[in-house]
């Protein structure tokens, strides 16, 4: 989380304070806010048949389990609203991003005249993902409903998707095993309708003024505000 190195802490406070100025922007329903992230999830299948008790805990009779393959797992979340949505895809390449931007657009935000994206700087989330995946007018167009806004590096915390992946971990995935991703979908689903059902929205409280106070001094460089 602090990790970070004297030569980027100006990268780092930009990209900071950008994502910041987009949590502190009022709700606006045709400029909605949309944060996002990626997960990594192992397969696993379990070897031994599992014994419950009587009150329905799981037991495990031998920790022996055969490994089925890693998938993706996509989180979408407006923080503004309460509503997220996860999905478990294959792969996850730039056109795997490129095909779930085009449905966060088109089926979930038809509507709206921009959708500001907040998430990490992969090599999978660029513009020219779009390119790839769809003919040049259809991705220009896509292009035009976007405004991104990147997380710095060692900054993905600020990113309200991956708090929602935390949640996850611990409300739905936990220590279970789930051999196939068909599985893991509807179990994905389950937890993303009962949280949206539940979860009004996300009161975003770090401020820019925060920043300046806590990052005064980054390790080996004064960061002048």
């Amino acid at each position: 989380m602090w990790c970070i190195l004297p030569h980027q802490n100006s990268a780092f406070v930009a990209a900071l304070e950008d994502v910041l100025a987009v949590y502190a922007c009022p709700y606006d329903a045709k400029k909605s806010v949309v944060c996002m992230d990626e997960k990594l999830y192992q397969l696993l299948l379990d070897v031994c048949e599992l014994l419950s008790t009587r009150s329905g805990l799981v037991l495990w009779v031998d920790n022996e389990y055969v490994r089925m393959g890693v998938c993706s797992i996509f989180v979408f979340c407006e923080p503004l609203v309460g509503w997220r949505h996860v999905e478990a895809l294959v792969y996850r390449t730039k056109v795997d991003w490129a095909h779930k931007l085009r449905w966060l657009l088109e089926e979930q935000y038809p509507d709206a005249e921009r959708v500001v994206l907040v998430l990490d700087n992969l090599n999978t989330h660029g513009l020219s993902a779009l390119y790839g995946a769809f003919v040049a007018e259809r991705a220009f167009g896509l292009a035009q409903c976007l405004e991104i806004h990147f997380t710095p590096k060692h900054g993905g915390w600020l990113n309200v998707a991956e708090v929602e992946l935390s949640v996850l971990g611990v409300q739905c995935l936990g220590k279970r095993r789930i051999s196939n991703i068909e599985s893991l979908n509807v179990e994905l689903t389950a937890w993303h309708i009962e949280r949206n059902q539940t979860q009004k929205g996300v009161d975003w409280q770090f401020t820019t003024k925060d920043a300046r106070i806590k990052l005064k001094k980054l390790p080996g460089q004064t960061i002048n505000f």
